[in-house]
């Protein structure tokens, strides 16, 4: 009985002291855990194909992360995890049910997507927003996600550096991307980047290494970016984009016309502001021969020196913004006045 005894308060003081030998920093990992796990998920991809002995069969083609956007059940991920699926199934923290999810829309060349639960669990926890662009490096950065399937896996790190331009799913680079050497591996796509507190700073998206494993370089798409697009996608289910009216020439083609910098003015939009405003676009002979039109090199006091430029230039405005756009006409530099116009307008 006495031996008992012992071993009881042996127990009780071991697991006391293991508790308050935890150092503050382990603390707030615990807790930050405990209180963001909830919001984060497993998305796997579901997408029909088809069978030798079967018209078609619905396979799973993939499996990332995302978390709790809202109450109305609007899941976020990257557009690389959810590309290509007819469905998707999410899971959620110490919930063995799969709860089915549509897709909304997204935007492809930031790699954002959002999903809507179909059927929603009795509890559904938002994650808790930050910001991004007062970031710095050297703070705390926490991934939480499903790394090969493994299920809500933390990793931490510090923040390595901000304002990244890194091509993108889309083939455009997505400028202002954090890195970070937490550990982001196979899984952890569409899961959240948190700062020490709690704080969604960004979205995992993409890793650089050679062996298909995390080498202490992920990137995430920044919670500013995701704030200010997530609305407009779960709106109409596509980013409002402002635009100039104008269609401009693959970078990979310009060397054969243009050495410099700018971006090369293919067509022009019939009753868009860029037509008002005068811009002309290539020209062709009869004989095939091409004569350059106008070639952009800045909007306002932006350099655009290529297509990634400009894309990522105009998401500083807004539509109806009335923006003075740089050119070179015949080598000469001109400019013009530009309101800028909604670019789903312009493709009605």
């Amino acid at each position: 009985m006495k031996l008992l005894f012992f071993l009881i308060l042996t127990s009780l003081n071991f697991n006391s002291l293991m508790a308050s030998d935890l150092l503050e920093r382990e603390k707030r990992l615990i807790q930050i855990f405990k209180n963001t796990a909830p919001s984060v998920v497993n998305v796997s991809n579901i997408q029909v194909r088809q069978s030798f002995f079967y018209d078609a069969v619905e396979v799973p083609a993939g499996a990332g992360s995302g978390f709790v956007w809202d109450q109305e059940g609007h899941i976020v991920t990257n557009y690389h995890v959810a590309d290509g699926a007819s469905k998707f199934m999410i899971t959620f923290q110490n919930d063995p049910k799969q709860y089915p999810a549509k897709f909304v829309g997204g935007e492809k060349n930031k790699d954002i997507a959002v999903l809507k639960l179909i059927e929603k669990p009795a509890k559904l926890t938002p994650i808790k927003v930050g910001k991004s662009s007062t970031l710095l490096v050297g703070q705390m950065a926490i991934a939480i996600g499903n790394p090969f399937g493994l299920d809500h896996s933390m990793s931490d790190g510090i923040i390595s550096a901000v304002g990244r331009k890194i091509r993108g799913y889309g083939g455009v680079k997505i400028y202002d991307m954090i890195q970070t050497d937490a550990a982001i591996n196979q899984g952890n796509s569409g899961g959240p980047l948190l700062n020490s507190s709690g704080e969604l700073i960004g979205m995992n998206t993409m890793i650089f290494s050679t062996s298909g494993g995390s080498a202490g370089l992920g990137f995430a798409v920044p919670v500013d970016t995701i704030q200010s697009l997530a609305p407009q996608i779960i709106a109409h289910g596509r980013v409002i984009r402002p635009a100039l009216g104008i269609a401009v020439l693959p970078d990979g083609y310009k060397a054969r016309f243009h050495k410099g910098d700018g971006i090369i003015v293919t067509d022009v939009f019939p009753g868009s502001s860029a037509e008002r405003a005068g811009i002309t676009g290539l020209k062709m002979s009869e004989s095939g021969q091409v004569f350059l039109g106008d070639i952009i090199t800045g909007i306002n006091e932006h350099k655009v020196a290529n297509h990634d430029d400009i894309y990522n230039v105009l998401d500083k405005f807004k539509v109806g913004d009335l923006v003075k756009i740089k050119y070179l006409r015949k080598g000469k530099e001109q400019s013009a006045e530009i309101k800028l116009q909604s670019s789903q307008a312009l493709q009605e």
